[in-house]
């Protein structure tokens, strides 16, 4: 893929994919500016060039990306919704706020639009992060030595017509069907603590048929939302939604292909072959509810 800017800056929220771009960045020589939202971004971060921001210093961020050359930005990682009440924004942030606080209102898809739009007005072109780090991108098919079988393929389907029907509510990527029976869609907790409350479940809702053993089975899902902006919060699988996915009990987690990531793609196959688990990439057709 031909690279459409010179000089990226990574706007990095929580987590380990911030990091990864980061440190693709580097090992290609490619020119990179970090912008580290405090109290989200990883530590790690301290070693790359780059400025610590708050997340509503708007004009600090928008200044530093502009005078340290950047073209282009990639939104990247975990950033929890503020109390909006308790934000000390700068001037810029200021004038941003009431628009920021009602696009809130209409769900995260509306909020990441607002930025995205913020950031394109400034002359940046906004990339997904799977065009700054390439490898990341899931592929379709099984990417282990385990495949989903009928039944986990059914659970699978039912899934992903879950969280298309949801799409207008913009409730979240994920959702976990087991024997038919939905037990849980990701909401604002997020995926792990969607799979935290699927392991606590009690024994009877579980959705194991009577007298079905209570080994793995079930999935969880993770696709894009219908609308979603994909170059922004595209649904993210990594080794701790691995061993969450154990821990509740499934037999295995599908993935839009080309339309979700995985951080550390070898070391969450070895994962979970090692777990019995599959990963399967479920193609755009499949996913999207058109098959």
């Amino acid at each position: 893929m031909t690279k459409r800017w010179n000089k990226v800056g990574i706007i990095a929220g929580g987590g380990r994919l911030p990091l990864k771009l980061a440190e693709g960045c580097r090992e290609r020589g490619d020119g990179y500016h970090v912008i580290r939202l405090m109290g989200y971004a990883d530590a790690a971060l301290d070693h790359h060039p780059g400025d610590d921001c708050g997340i509503a210093e708007v004009g600090k961020i928008l200044r530093r990306l502009k005078e340290s050359g950047c073209d282009a930005i990639v939104m990247a990682g975990l950033v929890h919704r503020p109390n909006f009440k308790t934000l000390r924004p700068d001037w810029r942030g200021a004038a941003l706020l009431p628009k920021v606080v009602k696009a809130a209102r209409g769900g995260d898809g509306a909020l990441l639009d607002v930025l995205v739009e913020t950031f394109g007005a400034e002359g940046f072109l906004v990339v997904g992060a799977e065009e700054v780090a390439g490898n990341l991108r899931a592929p379709q098919g099984p990417l282990g030595q385990h495949s989903p079988d009928d039944d986990a393929m059914s659970d699978i389907r039912k899934a992903a017509r879950v969280i298309a029907a949801l799409g207008p509510f913009d409730v979240g990527q994920g959702a976990v069907v087991r024997n038919g029976l939905v037990l849980a869609v990701e909401a604002a907790e997020g995926t792990d603590q969607m799979l935290q409350r699927c392991a606590a479940l009690p024994d009877d809702v579980k959705g194991y048929e009577p007298d079905q053993p209570h080994g793995p089975r079930g999935v969880l899902l993770k696709r894009p939302k219908p609308g979603q902006e994909l170059r922004v919060d595209l649904p993210t699988i990594g080794e701790r939604t691995i061993r969450g996915a154990a821990s509740a009990g499934l037999a295995g987690i599908a993935i839009a292909a080309e339309g979700a990531l995985i951080i550390e793609r070898d070391a969450v196959v070895e994962l979970a072959d090692t777990l019995g688990l599959f990963v399967y990439g479920l193609s755009e057709l499949e996913w999207k509810g058109t098959t």
